[in-house]
């Protein structure tokens, strides 16, 4: 076993620690309290309830009551409301009034309980559109990026890992030898770069079994107006994912990183 094998298990064993269970025998509903944190350095909190063979999992409406909180109002902008439609059908996640649910059972809880998890993660990003802070969806600005450098890829790309759990990618790009998945990040901290390790590592391997490619994973980060801590950097290149900044996209390094 590798040193970065060893680091990531311990990921795995520190998500499995800091994850608090507690459970209402009452109401039957049980609160896990994740290790990520959201918009006001609280943990996230999902909510799940089981009846017969079928469990549910909600958010308690916590989601958009944040946001809201924030000044973002989700329902008074038809693009952000386009964005949040399409973050929910991406996971197949059930927006009931200010809830979020899913619906599973035993055999694909863990499946499930990830997708509600990064949902509410993306969603919980969507406080950076508002208009004090940013005019543009950073994502939308990456697939501008590739147009311009004429890249053919396949945009929201879902790949399966080891773990069994699926896992996506803004971005795929297919070569005669080599695939590509790529990650944009309006924001880089402590929170998606462990998500971007553990999706990626994930799925690297199955990846090259069934393409019979060799496979990198590229995150691209928006540096304006904000720094990108070295540390994040120097785990990227420990985890051997390349990486491009936003302001040095144009350089023949960065194109190099994606194009033929």
């Amino acid at each position: 076993m590798t040193w970065i094998n060893e680091h990531i298990a311990e990921y795995y064993k520190w998500l499995k620690d800091r994850t608090i269970v507690l459970s209402d025998e009452n109401s039957g509903w049980t609160l896990v309290n994740t290790p990520f944190v959201g918009l006001f350095n609280d943990h996230i909190e999902l909510y799940a309830k089981k009846d017969h063979d079928l469990i549910t999992l909600t958010d308690n409406g916590e989601t958009f009551h944040n946001l809201d909180l924030t000044g973002l109002s989700v329902s008074r902008s038809a693009k952000r409301r386009e964005l949040v439609e399409a973050i929910l059908l991406n996971y197949g996640i059930q927006a009931k009034g200010e809830e979020l649910s899913v619906e599973c059972n035993a055999g694909n809880f863990a499946q499930k309980k990830h997708n509600l998890l990064t949902a509410v993660l993306e969603l919980n990003d969507l406080y950076v559109l508002s208009e004090h802070n940013v005019a543009s969806i950073f994502k939308e600005d990456v697939r501008q990026y590739l147009d311009e450098l004429n890249i053919i890829y396949t945009a929201d790309f879902i790949s399966k890992g080891t773990t069994g759990l699926e896992f996506t990618f803004d971005f795929q790009i297919s070569k005669r030898n080599e695939e590509i998945v790529i990650k944009s990040f309006n924001s880089f901290n402590k929170t998606n770069l462990p998500v971007f390790l553990f999706s990626w590592e994930d799925i690297k391997p199955v990846r090259e079994r069934a393409s019979k490619k060799t496979v990198r994973a590229v995150a691209i980060v928006n540096d304006e107006n904000k720094d990108v801590k070295s540390e994040f950097i120097d785990a990227l290149n420990a985890k051997k994912a390349d990486h491009i900044v936003w302001s040095q996209r144009k350089s023949e390094g960065s194109r190099l990183k994606l194009a033929a």
